[in-house]
């Protein structure tokens, strides 16, 4: 396949996945969630996560942002459930190295269709849209914060119910 038909395709599911994006909206039960914004550009992703016999049983995300922040949220969740969090960070550290240019000869398959956005690496002002997702689903699993704030963590299995 040529070069561009193969950035075409690789284009297009960026675009598929941003404008269709798999696990966009709000889980009933919640064992994790984060709302973290990238001041440069304005995204704003929260993502909720459940967990059930030690793996990501239910992710899903919401919130605003451009197409790159959009498409990598909605392959990270594609990518990460059904793992277990020992696992997720694994895929966590690989896509950080990735858009970092780290381990050039890696083999990124471990991330699923995530693994087109390396080509995201040749426009620095847009990794940080590319890692907003990653991060956050990071920062989720290995927080144990226990209230709901705007860029923190919250940890519902360990938190009281009222009524």
């Amino acid at each position: 396949m040529a070069l561009s038909k193969l950035d075409n395709l690789y284009r297009q599911v960026i675009l598929d996945h941003s404008q269709h994006p798999h696990h966009h909206g709000h889980l009933d039960t919640v064992d994790h969630e984060i709302e973290l914004r990238n001041p440069t550009c304005g995204d704003v992703l929260q993502l909720e996560i459940a967990l059930q016999d030690g793996k990501i049983s239910q992710i899903a995300f919401s919130g605003e942002g451009c197409t790159i922040s959009q498409a990598s949220a909605s392959m990270m969740t594609d990518a990460v459930l059904g793992k277990t969090p020992a696992q997720a960070e694994t895929m966590i550290e690989r896509f950080s190295d990735m858009m970092i240019g780290d381990r050039p000869d890696e083999d990124w398959e471990i991330l699923e269709d995530a693994a087109i956005l390396q080509g995201v690496q040749q426009f620095p002002a847009r990794i940080k849209c590319a890692t907003l997702a990653w991060k956050a689903l990071h920062k989720a699993l290995i927080s144990d914060q226990h209230s709901a704030v705007s860029g923190q963590i919250v940890n519902h299995a360990e938190t009281e119910e009222t009524d």
